[in-house]
This record gives C-alpha cells, structure tokens and sequence, in this order.
C-alpha cells in the first residue's frame, strides 16, 4: 500500500469528541519521546504532519489523521513519563484507556518500544492489559539505527523472552528507524492486509 494522501483532521480531548467511528483506524502509542511523531511522518512521507519535538510529552490529544481518504492513523498521548501534575497524569491515563477500550473501528493498535532500552514494567504491563481485553496490537521498536545489528538482535530476542513468559503467542512485531526509513514498507503492507480482509 502506498500512503498518497495524508492530513491533518481533528485533535480530540476524548474518545466521545473523535470523528464518527466510520472507517478503520491504526493507532499509534508509546512512551514519552519513544519517536513516535517521527514514526509517523516517515509513514505518511511527510516531514511535518506530526508535530516533533525535543520535549517528552507533547502529544496531549487524541489526533485523527485522514490517510488515502480511506482510513485515520490516529496519535495518542503517551503514557508513562510525562513533566506534568499527577492529576494530568491521570488525565491521559484516563484519554488513553478509554480510546483503547472503547474505540470500537480501531483495527489494530501499534505499541512503539526504543529498542535501546531494556523491557520496562510500564511497556509490559500495558501490553498485558491490551492482551486481556483483547485489543489488537502490534510491537514497534524505534530508533532501531542507534543500535548495531547484534545488539539490536540481542534486544529484540530479551523482550520476545519476557513476553513470552505471560503470553502463549507474539504478536506481530516490526523493526523500523525513521531516520533510515526502516519499516515503512513492512507497516504499509501490514495495514494493507488487514483493511483487505
């Protein structure tokens, strides 16, 4: 599937103010500064469709974007970290989980992983809590370039194993870099298989 057309439709401060719920959405999350907006634009083939920034945090709103006039690739806040109040904290917690749990055309949910790092008790128990309630989800690690290829392998093959102790079966996982454009094809076909059945 090639991304022709990508823009910018509406940022909602909750899953009860997103766009009616008529075509088939591909979310995006993951920690605070984990290169999720990069991601993103690489996707799209934009350089600024999603706004970057230096600052974890920055995404504090539930945003549709309208791909191929066909679907909405949607940015959620990230969880985890963020330079803010408990209370809106537990305001995204709030955004997230009911966006996860409610949004009933979200076809699959991609959970960004920095593959530098190792399984964080956040990344897991949140993957935990998609896989009981049954929401489709997928693996992306991130800045996949700032590693070599064995210690990336090394990475990857340490959070296969953690997984593995709760789960029977992976979910699909893919491996990207938005500054070497890594991935985009193998996500694109994803998405492609997925909107065709």
């Amino acid at each position: 599937m090639t991304i022709k057309n990508a823009r910018f439709l509406i940022s909602s401060p909750d899953v009860n103010r997103c766009p009616v719920p008529e075509k088939p959405e591909f979310a995006f999350i993951g920690r605070s500064n984990v290169g999720k907006s990069s991601l993103i634009n690489m996707l799209c083939n934009s350089k600024n469709l999603a706004k970057t920034s230096a600052t974890p945090g920055k995404t504090q709103m539930i945003n549709h974007f309208i791909i191929n006039d066909l679907w909405y690739l949607v940015d959620l806040p990230g969880y985890g970290f963020v330079k803010s109040s408990k209370t809106k904290r537990e305001q995204f917690g709030k955004i997230i989980s009911d966006y996860v749990l409610k949004r009933e055309n979200l076809y699959c949910l991609f959970v960004l992983i920095d593959s530098r790092h190792d399984p964080l008790k956040i990344d897991l128990s949140f993957m935990e809590m998609l896989g009981n309630e049954g929401v489709p989800f997928a693996i992306v690690f991130t800045k996949t370039d700032k590693l070599g290829k064995e210690k990336l392998n090394i990475q990857i093959e340490t959070y296969k194993k953690s997984l593995l102790e709760n789960w029977e079966e992976l979910p699909p996982i893919f491996v990207t870099s938005a500054e070497k454009k890594v991935g985009k094809e193998e996500i694109a076909a994803f998405i492609a298989d997925i909107l065709k059945k």
